[in-house]
C-alpha cells in the first residue's frame, strides 16, 4: 500500500496563489498533521550540464536557495547527467561558477551519475514486479503506437513479455549484445491514459557513447523522468520545485517513487518558467548561435546567460532583485526586458565609479589656455560614496569631446556648444565656442572655444547661468580605448522559430553590436576586466576580457535612461 501524499490541485493552487503560492505549500507541510512534519527542508537545484545557465534558470535558482534559505533547510546542487551525448565537464565548471557568482552556495554536490547502480537496481525492480518491458518499436512505430489527446494508445506487441524473458533481454542490452536504438526499456503503466507521459514511457535505452565520468562502463541509460524522481528521492529531497512544463510530468514523477521507493517520498510542485522578449533560451538554439559564430561565445554579452550577463557588467544582486521583482507565479507570461535593465541600472547607480570617456570624438582646442599648461583636477569617483576616494584628471589647451556636444547650426533648445554659446566643462571651466575647422568635404574636425578663467570649478563669480555641462579627456594625456555598444540580439520580441512566423536565424538584430574607438581618462588605464564604471552621458561600462596592457575594452551594459517606468513595476 502506497503513503497517501499531498498533491497539487486547482482549487488549492488558486488559494495559494494569493502570495508565494510555495511557500504556502511547505508551510503546510511542515505544519503539525503534514507530510513533512518535524523535518528538515531539502531543495535542490538539477540543470543537466549540456549548455551555459541563462536568466531562466536564474529564477529557479532564487526559489530553490530562496526556499532552502526562508526555512532553514538545505539545497543541493545535482548535475542530471543521464546523456553523455550532449554532455561535459566544460558546462559543469561554468555552472557551478555562475551558481556562485550570483551568491548561492550548495550544500551538497550530487551527479545523477551517482546513481547508475541505484538507478539500474530499480530498473530491475520495476521488471521483477512487472511493471517493465523490453520493446523493440522502431521510434517511427512507437509514435503510431502512443495515440492522441483524443484516441488512446495501443499496446506494443512486446508489451507481454515475461519477467524471465525482460531481465534477459535487459541484461544483454547493458552488456552491449544489441545496436543502439534496437530495443528500449519501457514502464507498463496505461497506454489509454488521457496523460501521454503515463503511456508507457521509455526509462532506459542503449547508448554507446563515452560519459565525462563514468567513463565506458554503461551502454545503457536512464531517461529524465525517471532518473529525476528517483534522485530526489534518493537524496531526501522535500520538495522538488522545476518549472510549469513539468506538471503534466508530475503523475509519472510521483508512479516511480510509489513504485521504487519506501517512506519519505519527495513532492513536486511547479512554478512558470521566466520569459523574456527579445532573448532566447533554449540550449540548443543558444548552441546553435554559438556553433555558427553568430556569436562570440556561450558567455557573449548579448546572451541571456548568466556568463554573458556576467562578462557584460551585470551585477548578480541585479539580477537576484529581478527575479524576486517578478515574483512567484503559476501563469505564464512573458517579462519585459527593460525591467531586468532597469533593476541593473538601479543597482550600477549606487555602485558604479564615474568616469570620463569620449567615444565618438572631436578635437577642441581652447585658443586662450596657455599651451604649455597643464592642470591636475583632483576629481571624486562617486558623488554620494566619498570613501571611493579621488582621481587626478588632467585637464590642457586642448581636448576631445564628444562630436554630438557640438552643432555648427543648432536645433531648437540645444544647450551644447554652438558659436557663440558658453557652456561648462565638467570639473573645470566655463568655455565659449568661437569658431570650428572643417576638412574639404564640410565636416567639423576642431571646434574653437575660448575659456574663463575666473571660473573654476564650473561656477561664475557673476552668478551667470550656463545651462550646458558637457564631458571631455585630455587630447594629451588618455587612455585609448574600444568600446563596445550593444542592443538586443534579436529584432523581435519572439525571436524563436516555434510561432512559425521566422526563424531565429532570421530574426537577428544585425546593429546588436558596434565597437567605438575613444578616449577615456587616464585613471581607466589600470582598470581590470570586471571593473564597473559609469561614463558620464554614455552609460554604464565593463572592462571586458579581452582586454590588453594600454588596449582596453569596455562593454556597455547598460545605457543611462530607459522609458521604461520602474517605480510602476515595483
Amino acid at each position: 500500500m502506497t503513503e497517501e501524499r499531498k498533491t497539487n490541485t486547482p482549487e488549492t493552487e488558486a488559494v495559494a496563489e494569493s502570495k508565494n503560492f510555495i511557500l504556502n505549500f511547505i508551510d503546510e507541510d511542515i505544519a503539525e498533521g503534514g507530510q513533512f512534519q518535524g523535518m528538515t527542508v531539502h531543495t535542490r537545484f538539477p540543470p543537466e550540464p549540456n549548455g551555459y545557465l541563462h536568466i531562466g534558470h536564474c529564477k529557479a535558482l532564487c526559489i530553490d536557495f530562496g526556499m532552502a534559505e526562508k526555512f532553514g533547510g538545505e539545497c543541493h546542487l545535482r548535475m542530471d547527467d543521464t546523456n553523455p551525448t550532449k554532455e561535459d565537464t566544460e558546462y559543469v565548471d561554468a555552472i557551478k561558477e555562475d551558481i556562485q557568482w550570483l551568491g548561492f552556495q550548495w550544500d551538497n554536490l550530487y551527479y545523477a551519475s551517482d546513481y547508475f547502480d541505484f538507478l539500474f537496481d530499480c530498473a530491475i525492480k520495476l521488471i521483477k514486479k512487472g511493471k517493465a518491458f523490453v520493446c523493440e518499436l522502431t521510434p517511427e512505430e512507437m509514435r503510431a503506437y502512443r495515440g492522441t489527446l483524443t484516441e488512446p494508445g495501443k499496446e506494443s506487441p512486446y508489451r507481454n513479455r515475461s519477467v524471465e524473458e525482460n531481465l534477459d533481454l535487459f541484461m544483454r542490452m547493458s552488456k552491449g549484445e544489441f545496436p543502439e536504438g534496437s530495443k528500449v526499456l519501457r514502464a507498463k503503466i496505461d497506454m489509454s491514459s488521457p496523460n501521454l507521459n503515463m503511456r508507457d514511457p521509455i526509462i532506459y535505452r542503449i547508448m554507446y557513447a563515452h560519459h565525462h565520468r563514468t567513463g565506458d562502463k554503461w551502454c545503457v541509460y536512464p531517461m529524465y523522468d525517471f532518473a529525476h524522481p528517483l534522485s530526489d528521492a534518493r537524496e531526501g529531497v522535500t520538495h522538488s520545485l522545476c518549472s510549469l512544463e513539468f506538471e503534466n510530468h508530475r503523475p509519472l514523477y510521483n508512479w516511480f517513487v510509489d513504485e521504487l521507493i519506501e517512506g519519505q517520498k519527495p513532492r513536486q510542485i511547479e512554478f512558470a518558467r521566466l520569459n523574456l522578449n527579445y532573448t532566447l533560451t533554449s540550449k540548443r538554439k543558444c548552441l546553435k548561435l554559438v556553433q555558427d559564430g553568430i556569436v562570440s561565445g556561450w558567455d557573449d554579452p548579448r546572451m541571456a546567460t548568466l556568463s554573458g550577463m556576467r562578462r557584460r557588467g551585470y551585477p548578480p544582486e541585479a539580477v537576484r532583485d529581478f527575479c524576486e521583482r517578478i515574483g512567484v507565479s503559476k501563469a505564464y507570461s512573458v517579462v519585459d526586458f527593460a525591467l531586468l535593465e532597469a533593476c541593473v541600472r538601479e543597482h550600477l547607480n549606487t555602485s558604479a565609479p564615474r568616469a570620463m570617456a569620449v567615444l565618438d570624438p572631436i578635437k577642441l582646442v581652447i585658443d586662450n589656455y596657455p599651451e604649455d599648461k597643464t592642470e591636475a583636477l583632483e576629481v571624486e569617483y562617486h558623488p554620494d560614496h566619498p570613501e571611493y576616494g579621488k582621481r587626478t584628471v588632467p585637464f590642457g589647451r586642448e581636448l576631445y569631446i564628444e562630436r554630438d556636444d557640438f552643432m555648427a547650426e543648432p536645433i531648437k533648445k540645444y544647450r551644447r556648444l554652438y558659436p557663440g554659446n558658453e557652456v561648462r566643462l565638467y570639473k573645470a571651466y566655463l568655455v565659449t565656442c568661437t569658431g570650428y575647422d572643417t576638412d574639404e568635404n564640410g565636416n567639423v574636425t576642431c571646434v574653437h572655444a575660448t575659456y574663463d578663467p575666473a571660473t573654476f570649478g564650473g561656477d561664475a563669480p557673476d552668478g551667470r547661468k550656463v545651462r550646458g555641462t558637457i564631458h571631455w579627456v585630455s587630447a594629451k594625456e588618455n587612455t585609448p580605448l574600444t568600446a563596445r555598444i550593444y542592443d538586443r540580439l534579436f529584432n523581435v520580441e519572439n525571436p524563436s522559430d516555434d510561432s512559425g512566423v521566422n526563424s531565429f536565424e532570421e530574426n537577428l538584430n544585425p546593429d546588436s553590436l558596434t565597437e567605438k574607438q575613444g578616449y577615456g581618462e587616464v585613471a581607466l588605464a589600470t582598470a581590470k576586466a570586471g571593473d564597473r564604471f559609469q561614463f558620464m552621458r554614455d552609460g554604464y561600462f565593463c572592462m571586458d576580457k579581452d582586454s590588453a596592457p594600454g588596449a582596453p575594452v569596455f562593454n556597455r551594459t547598460v545605457a543611462l535612461r530607459d522609458s521604461f517606468n520602474i517605480k510602476k513595476n515595483k
